[in-house]
Formats: structure tokens, C-alpha cells, sequence
């Protein structure tokens, strides 16, 4: 449980019911949604993004993929992009590459979540590994990530 100590902390000291669960090694978020019994729409992936160069988390149902031209389009930048592996490791030293929980303020970054994914009841999510998977509220995280919220998935 050393990996998901910073996010399991951050939900304990604010109060959050939410559950964790494992399921068999996974690697894709749609895979994990398959292995947990989840539906895609509710479990959230998490993707680092670089918005004019700038680090930011973008979330959205395991089901959809992320539009960078519209994503781009509605944040008035000029450029949204996928930050590579390399690039962003060393942000989560608690997480195995891949398993970021859906907070980026526990990482210093703007989250962005996806418009269906914010019409959700729920939402699931790594717990910072490839086998534990944290479900709760969406209002709860609604109110702890404070994300900015975006259509800019494909469905």
C-alpha cells in the first residue's frame, strides 16, 4: 500500500468514502474496466498532457480517446499534446508509470475531466499501481480535484 499512501491519506484526512479493490495486472484502462467488472464510462483514465508546454492531467471515461486539436480548441491554446512517458515519470515517484490517480493537485498540475465523465454518479481510478482500483463519488471528486471541465473526448 505505499504507492497509494499520498492519495488513500488525501481521501482519509477529507472525509471520502470510497472503496479499493484489486483486480488482475492490467496495463490499458480498458482492460482494467474489463478485469474489474467496471463499465468504461465510469472508470477514468488518467493522461498527461502538455498544454503550451505546461504539465496538466486529462481524465476521461476508459471508453473514449482524447481530441488534442478540440481539447486545444476549447482551452484557447495553441498546442495540447501528449507528454511522453519520459517526460513525466519523475512527477510521480508514488505510482507506477501508467497508474496516476485522476488528482493533479497532489502532483502540482491543473486536472481537466471530461465532460461525460463529469455526468457520472461514480468514478474509479488506478490507485497508483496496475492492480488496485479506488471507486467514490464523483461529487466527492468533483470537490477535492476541482477539475475544469472539458469536452474533448471521442467516443
Amino acid at each position: 500500500m505505499p504507492q497509494q499512501k499520498r492519495v488513500l491519506s488525501f481521501l482519509k484526512e477529507n472525509n471520502v468514502p470510497f472503496t479499493i479493490s484489486q483486480h488482475p495486472k492490467a496495463y490499458t484502462a480498458q482492460r482494467v474496466a474489463a478485469t474489474a467488472h467496471i463499465p468504461g464510462k465510469i472508470l477514468a483514465k488518467t493522461i498527461v498532457v502538455k498544454i503550451d508546454g505546461k504539465m496538466a492531467l486529462a481524465v476521461l471515461p476508459a471508453n473514449d480517446r482524447i481530441s488534442f486539436e478540440e481539447f486545444s480548441r476549447q482551452l484557447h491554446t495553441k498546442k495540447v499534446e501528449l507528454a511522453s512517458e519520459e517526460e513525466f515519470r519523475k512527477m510521480f515517484p508514488d505510482c507506477e508509470t501508467g497508474a496516476m490517480p485522476p488528482f493533479g493537485n497532489l502532483y502540482e498540475m491543473d486536472t481537466y475531466v471530461a465532460s461525460d465523465l463529469a455526468r457520472n454518479k461514480a468514478i474509479a481510478f488506478n490507485a497508483c499501481n496496475h492492480i488496485d482500483i479506488i471507486e467514490m463519488k464523483f461529487e466527492d471528486f468533483n470537490r477535492l480535484a476541482n477539475p475544469i471541465v472539458v469536452h474533448f473526448e471521442i467516443h
